[in-house]
């Protein structure tokens, strides 16, 4: 069959690292059934390109710059606007519960950064038919989490605030990812890490300052954490388990 700019997957990327961007959309354009419209640094970059050339697929980096909308504020912003338009977020943060999140605010697929392209161009393919998108062990990790958190649910009694130690974490890669966090909070934790201040964390996701500071705090608790310095200290200490 040949392939025409018409019949083509017409794909949009965002990604605020260079090299990670121009490599993929050259990778891409290789593929004689996708057409690749535009590689993007911003989430502002890439509204204003679709508004003037929709696309059938979006493939969006989940962490973009401290200034930027990214994770699940970007992934909403996007199903309102472009509802025609399916997502497929490509990451270094794929934990289950970043994935997890991810899916339920409207991505169609989540690809991890670590994977290989040949799987990338199959989740393109997969979430183009209109289908969702997830590799084999991530779904079997998600399945798992999601039992768990059930099962934590089912359970009457008060828990105690969760042990500084890799076993606390529920196989995360990161206190973000604890379960018993909101979506919010761990967006909010998430910036926390990246070395954000509450202001810039405010301004990045449009809430008040009280309202990101109240997010915080409440994870803080949840976390048994006092201090951003502790938090920073106990977040070493898993990563190097």
């Amino acid at each position: 069959m040949t392939w025409t700019l018409a019949s083509a997957t017409r794909i949009a990327l965002l990604d605020d690292h260079a090299v990670v961007r121009y490599g993929l959309a050259k990778r891409l354009a290789e593929e004689p059934d996708f057409a690749v419209i535009g590689a993007f640094a911003t989430s502002k970059e890439l509204m204003a390109a679709l508004r003037a050339s929709p696309a059938d697929l979006l493939l969006i980096d989940y962490s973009l710059g401290s200034n930027d909308i990214d994770g699940l504020n970007l992934i909403r912003a996007l199903r309102v606007r472009f509802p025609r338009s399916k997502i497929l977020v490509s990451s270094a943060h794929s934990s289950p519960a970043t994935v997890a999140m991810a899916m339920k605010a409207g991505a169609r697929g989540f690809v991890g950064k670590s994977q290989e392209l040949t799987e990338l161009i199959q989740a393109i393919r997969i979430v183009t038919r209109g289908r969702e998108y997830l590799n084999s062990a991530m779904a079997r990790e998600l399945a798992a989490m999601q039992a768990a958190e059930a099962a934590a649910r089912s359970q009457p009694e008060v828990r105690p605030p969760p042990r500084r130690t890799r076993s606390a974490t529920v196989s995360s890669d990161t206190l973000s990812d604890m379960p018993s966090l909101s979506p919010r909070e761990r967006e909010v934790l998430r910036c926390c890490l990246d070395g954000m201040s509450v202001t810039e964390i405010a301004e990045k996701f449009a809430r008040s300052v009280k309202t990101i500071s109240g997010q915080k705090q409440s994870a803080f608790r949840k976390l048994g954490v006092r201090s951003d310095n502790e938090l920073f200290k106990i977040e070493y200490q898993i990563k190097e388990l």
